[in-house]
């Protein structure tokens, strides 16, 4: 039978149960009935079903068949952080869905170096383990895992998006969360707010700067570059950068954090600052004493347990057989306002517990 683009893999892909199916001219079921084994199947089925597994050079999923007989899974966690608030909670919700699974769960973290994420990533494969949940490293080539899922390793990626599309992911409605809080700002009287950003080129930065230019354009403020500062949060540019902006001509007099460790950068250089007006404050991610502080600290807050969570049971739902196409899940945001947003222009803000 001669291949068709529905029933042959692309280059360097590993034949699936759908591609035997095509290939075979029958269901989908009918492959799983052969591959497990039921006698019931008619001959002339049975038959066209092992030549298109010979002729494509299909290998059944061992591990599926495995978790649906019972057998423990191990699967691995590939983060950023593991010291980072957001990771950890993120960490901890995998661990749960895996422990209800009766799964082992191995965990690796690349600290922002693209080479250590590689390295990890290839270390948990070379365990054999059933599948991985990855926060992809940016910045350099991710051929490596593309390499890996067409080997037959499942993987759902975590708070950015499987290049290529890949894989499966599940990651933060970013923009639209953040062109809404901006727009809350605004609402309060702001039109001059600075924006410091984690570094320009990951992907949460582009689509919440995004979502921030989007809530100016709505309210037909200009965007100035000028008011945007973008860097690692962990090497302290920028509470300096802020201050810059607030001694020049046109200060702003609001400011968005767009990740948990900015926030706490900028917390610690307002609280360096002599008496007087402080702008207001809205940040991204929530933190643990955000509302110890006084005003407290309006956040969009993003669900780190909620995307571990369903990324797992997306892995879950791959090992168990489950062979569609790839998704993407787009999880809301939420604000939570406890008054250092809602201060209009020119309001002293001193944040202090």
């Amino acid at each position: 039978m001669p291949l068709d683009d529905e029933a042959a893999p692309s280059h360097g892909q590993q034949p699936t149960m759908k591609h035997v199916a095509a290939h075979a001219g029958v269901g989908l079921s009918t492959v799983s009935r052969v591959v497990n084994g039921d006698p019931h199947v008619s001959e002339a089925k049975t038959a066209a079903v092992l030549r298109a597994i010979a002729e494509l050079g299909y290998r059944r999923n061992e591990s599926a068949r495995q978790l649906r007989m019972g057998a423990t899974a191990t699967i691995g966690l590939v983060i950023e952080d593991v010291t980072d608030p957001f990771f950890s909670q993120l960490t901890e919700a995998v661990e749960d869905v895996a422990r209800d699974r009766e799964s082992m769960l191995f965990v690796g973290s690349f600290r922002r170096d693209l080479d250590r994420a590689r390295q990890v990533v290839l270390s948990l494969c070379a365990r054999r383990l059933e599948g991985l949940v990855v926060t992809p490293a940016e910045g350099g080539d991710l051929g490596y895992l593309k390499a890996e899922i067409d080997a037959g390793i499942p993987m759902v990626f975590v708070d950015r998006p499987a290049p290529g599309n890949i894989a499966d992911a599940v990651v933060t409605d970013n923009r639209t969360s953040c062109r809404a809080g901006v727009a809350h700002v605004i609402a309060h009287g702001h039109r001059r707010i600075a924006c410091l950003t984690d570094r320009a080129h990951l992907y949460t930065t582009v689509e919440r700067v995004a979502g921030y230019r989007d809530a100016l354009e709505s309210a037909g403020i200009a965007f100035d570059p000028a008011l945007v500062h973008s860097a690692v949060p962990d090497e302290g540019s920028h509470g300096p950068a802020l201050i810059r902006m607030l001694e020049g001509n046109d200060p702003p007099t609001a400011v968005f954090t767009a990740n948990n460790r900015t926030s706490i950068s900028v917390l610690r250089a307002l609280a360096e600052l002599p008496g007087g007006a402080r702008p207001a404050m809205l940040g991204f991610d929530d933190l643990e004493l955000a509302g110890e502080l006084s005003p407290g600290l309006s956040v969009i807050a993003q669900d780190p347990r909620a995307m571990g969570r369903i990324a797992t049971e997306q892995l879950f739902e791959r090992l168990d057989g489950f062979d569609g196409p790839a998704r993407t899940t787009l999880l809301p945001a939420r604000l939570r306002m406890r008054g250092s947003a809602e201060a209009p222009p020119g309001l002293s803000l001193a944040h202090s517990s």
